[in-house]
């Protein structure tokens, strides 16, 4: 339930994405029959892309780097900055990476007021939507991409961007927290059980 007059947007990278070439062209799939391709491959070079989905209506924002660092992370906050209207206060959704932590974006925090962040604890970066949506354009785009250069790969990650912000939706949780809190509380037991027998 973001606060009024304001955006929550889910903020993280999906670092070091390899531009993958198979040596043989992948097979389809046919009645009877997955799809088929090869296990070796050649590498291209890697992209990083930063990504910013807002919660409200599922739309991400998003821009490929060749590098993942603290400068970036301050490049992409400014491309956020300009992407979100002036007089809305931006709620940004972040894991406790150190990127997210340095003196050069302190600095720059501490001169845009509208911006507050919202850290994930330790582990618990599955909280942050983007992550989910990264995990869409892995299954949907990159893994059965085949991408000759860093440039293909990139372009073949804004289409998805583009594709995707034509007709956006939010996700749902479709569990209570109460429910979430209970499965982690059956295998922590079923976990202590276990390890109990062992001793």
């Amino acid at each position: 339930n973001p606060p009024d007059h304001a955006v929550v947007l889910c903020v993280d990278e999906k670092s070091q994405i390899q531009a993958l070439s198979r040596n043989q062209p992948v097979l389809p799939m046919q009645p009877g029959q997955a799809e088929r391709r090869s296990h070796d491959y050649k590498r291209h070079g890697t992209t990083s892309l930063f990504g910013a989905l807002d919660v409200a209506t599922g739309g991400v924002l998003g821009r490929c780097f060749r590098r993942h660092r603290s400068v970036e992370f301050r490049k992409f906050l400014d491309e956020i900055d300009r992407n979100v209207p002036s007089e809305l206060k931006v709620h940004l959704v972040l894991d406790n990476y150190a990127t997210h932590k340095t003196p050069l974006i302190r600095r720059w925090l501490a001169r845009r007021p509208r911006f507050h962040l919202h850290f994930t604890p330790t582990h618990g970066s599955w909280l942050n939507q983007i992550e989910r949506w990264f995990a869409l354009l892995t299954e949907r785009q990159i893994k059965r991409g085949v991408h000759h250069s860093t440039r293909a790969l990139e372009a073949a990650i804004r289409s998805f961007l583009d594709a995707h912000n034509e007709a956006p939706r939010p996700f749902v949780w479709t569990k209570s927290a109460d429910a979430i809190l209970e499965s982690i509380a059956r295998f922590a037991s079923r976990t202590v059980a276990v390890q109990t027998a062992h001793l």
